[in-house]
């Protein structure tokens, strides 16, 4: 593994343990060259997937991007990034398990609009303005309206 700081390929493991529910493996590193510390975690990947974008632009997946994504949607939410890690880590299992390589960026919106939703409903509507592209107040209005059970179902 080529050390983050001065590039050297000849860096030690110091210790290894289980992360993120047993799915990856944290790997703490020593550089011998400039003395640097740093981080790997190691995943198992069961096959290269392909995002295809709505416009048909191809582009390989990347979990570090729909982290993110979740990540900025959580931000300030009373969620135990554990929990996330473990959200994610569910997320990229079953696209991997669909069995296709080319995955539409319209499926991976949905499985993750419907994660958030069991674990947090403003984390959904921060992911879902920025997914359907809401262009007004109007949009947050008639989606979140959605969201709510209609108070006529209950006369």
């Amino acid at each position: 593994m080529r050390c983050p700081f001065c590039g050297n390929v000849d860096t030690q493991v110091k210790d290894s343990r289980p992360a993120e529910d047993h799915v990856a493996i944290r790997r703490r590193r020593f550089c011998s060259a400039c003395g640097g510390r740093f981080t790997t975690y190691e995943r198992v990947q069961l096959r290269d997937l392909v995002v295809v974008k709505s416009n048909g632009r191809r582009e390989d997946f990347d979990r570090d991007k729909l982290e993110r994504s979740i990540r900025i949607a959580a931000q300030k939410r009373p969620i135990e990034p554990e929990r996330l890690d473990q959200m994610i880590s569910g997320i990229v299992r079953r696209l991997e398990s669909m069995g296709e390589t080319d995955i539409p960026s319209k499926t991976i919106g949905e499985i993750v609009m419907e994660s958030l939703a069991r674990i947090d409903t403003v984390a959904y509507v921060r992911f879902a303005s920025v997914y359907k592209n809401f262009q007004a107040a109007d949009d947050f209005d008639k989606f979140v309206s959605e969201l709510r059970p209609d108070p006529k179902a209950d006369e």
